[in-house]
């Protein structure tokens, strides 16, 4: 079993050169690679040995509190001790001030490292931003500080047994009660619930105030201890067993008139925790990315090694001499690597503030093509390794079983599917798209760009003047994702000289272009079909 390895080059020539980052006026590729480093020695040595033995082991219920896996408590403290909790918390509150950019950086070595501890810890920075955007100036010198020291972790906590998706089914109620509130109702697949590193949770609540649907569902900060240092009336129910993860609480929580306090406006709950949303979706793109760039480094570390049948000269050949395992291989290989530079892109453009609509399109889009080609580059992965990629020696079952949640958390990907087809793309947001691709198709004019947006366009016609988009939503999404591919290959050929790898660069690019051709068409011709029959 290899150990395992930050893709480091990887990360930064994306960053820099594929999404942008050279272009924003504070972006230092040096001060990013010593960060990146830095984490990346932490991560290896003392956050991945963890992952396997977490993963057999789990979490186990003990008298009504959670109690994480062998190590994991010590690895948090270390990961406190050195401040990573804090990195992009404004210096005011304690933390570092970075941007979401050296999180994002971190952020995919974490999940790659041991996805389940990363799930835990994860919440922080978009509970802070929730704060700072909503939260009062008291709630944020009382609660923040707690989060960028490592005292506090957050949770998010939406999700009820009759409201998934559908939050106007919340039925978790807030009550004032004088200068306070009391939250009385079931949460479930809460991740981290509860847990034994940090010694108290933010719990982020959705809580009903009226029943006008979702105009009536208000946000609450429900802490896990009361101001006396008494434990609040928060209490976990059951820890969910699943197929993944096995190393992070998922917990059901009974909120029993716990105490809690407003956060924002009443009735504004969903807005403010959108915040929280957004954020958490950008990270589990990532997640995507991360689990793609482990398997890529698994199944060709395996690959150079395990010599199986004869090459063209007739001796005996290992496994990555052969045609069909470097089609594998080059599959998982590009997954990964424009899978990687879409999320950056999204996080570049979050970062430089001025096309919030763009934003808002490409979202959907990076959240759902990088857990795919999470998904994709497991299970091609374990394809390469042949009969050892089904065993638990090599790991690829367990990633294979980890990156799955990605597709379902956060909004499952058919649903940003349809909000893309259906409420992105006829306004501001798709004007914004389209306009970026032109761009892209002008500045890289011998490219396949402008070929894939006139595909586009013409879908996009056809969407817009359909009664009901929702069939064809899937196959346009993949559509809309061949389109933004085909920008980013394009930056990548441009910049191929500044990655350490410029031959492997190319070589992805070149695959990517064939695999690719016809599909776009391909796609278009499933729109015409389903939208004909709807």
């Amino acid at each position: 079993m290899k150990a395992f390895a930050a893709p480091l080059d990887d990360i930064l020539f994306s960053l820099t050169h594929a999404a942008g980052a050279d272009q924003l006026g504070d972006w230092d590729a040096d001060f990013a690679a010593e960060i990146a480093g830095h984490f990346a020695a932490f991560a290896e040595g003392e956050i991945a040995p963890l992952d396997e033995p977490g993963d057999r082991q789990g979490c186990r219920l003990e008298q009504g509190r959670v109690v994480m896996p062998d190590g994991f408590k010590a690895c948090y403290d270390a990961y406190v001790a050195q401040g990573w909790c804090g990195l992009t918390a404004p210096e005011a509150f304690g933390g570092q001030g970075l941007s979401s950019l050296a999180l994002a950086m971190t952020s995919e070595i974490f999940s790659g490292a041991n996805h389940a501890l990363q799930m835990v810890t994860g919440l922080v920075p978009g509970a802070i931003r929730t704060l700072l955007s909503f939260g009062s100036d008291d709630q944020q010198a009382r609660f923040i500080p707690q989060l960028a020291s490592g005292q506090a972790l957050a949770t998010m906590c939406l999700t009820e047994p009759g409201a998934g998706s559908d939050l106007s089914r919340v039925r978790c109620r807030a009550v004032r009660d004088g200068n306070t509130w009391r939250i009385s109702g079931e949460k479930i697949f809460i991740s981290g619930g509860d847990q034994d590193l940090s010694p108290q949770i933010q719990h982020l609540v959705l809580a009903r105030t009226s029943d006008e649907g979702i105009k009536g569902l208000s946000l609450f900060m429900c802490h896990s201890h009361r101001a006396d240092g008494a434990r609040n009336a928060v209490s976990v129910t059951r820890i969910e067993d699943k197929m993944g993860l096995h190393a992070s609480p998922t917990c059901q929580l009974a909120f029993d008139g716990a105490e809690a306090e407003l956060i924002g406006k009443e009735g504004q709950g969903l807005m403010a925790m959108f915040t929280m949303m957004n954020h958490a979706r950008a990270d589990v793109a990532l997640q995507g990315v991360a689990h793609a760039a482990r398997a890529r480094d698994l199944a060709a570390s395996y690959a150079a090694e395990r010599v199986q049948g004869r090459g063209a000269d007739g001796a005996p050949a290992t496994l990555d001499q052969h045609a069909d395992v470097r089609r594998l291989l080059d599959e998982i290989d590009a997954l990964g690597v424009s899978a990687r530079a879409l999320a950056h892109l999204c996080l570049v453009m979050l970062e430089r503030g001025d096309a919030p609509d763009l934003v808002d399109f490409l979202t959907p889009i990076a959240k759902v093509t990088c857990t795919e080609a999470g998904m994709r580059a497991a299970e091609l992965g374990t394809q390469v390794l042949g009969g050892y990629g089904y065993l638990s020696e090599y790991r690829l079952e367990q990633s294979y079983r980890d990156v799955r949640i990605t597709a379902i958390y956060e909004g499952a990907n058919a649903i940003h599917e349809r909000v893309l087809a259906t409420r992105l793309l006829p306004g501001k947001a798709g004007a914004a798209f389209e306009a970026f691709v032109a761009r892209e198709a002008a500045r890289f004019s011998g490219s396949d760009i402008a070929d894939g947006l006139a595909l586009w366009q013409a879908a996009k016609a056809r969407i817009e003047a359909a009664a009901d988009a929702t069939p064809a939503a899937h196959s346009f999404m993949a559509l809309t994702s061949d389109l933004v591919m085909r920008c980013l290959w394009a930056r990548i050929a441009a910049a191929a000289d500044a990655h350490p790898e410029p031959a492997r660069m190319r070589r992805l690019l070149r695959h990517a272009q064939i695999y690719r051709s016809g599909q776009a068409t391909a796609l278009a011709g499933v729109i015409d079909a389903l939208l004909a029959e709807a």
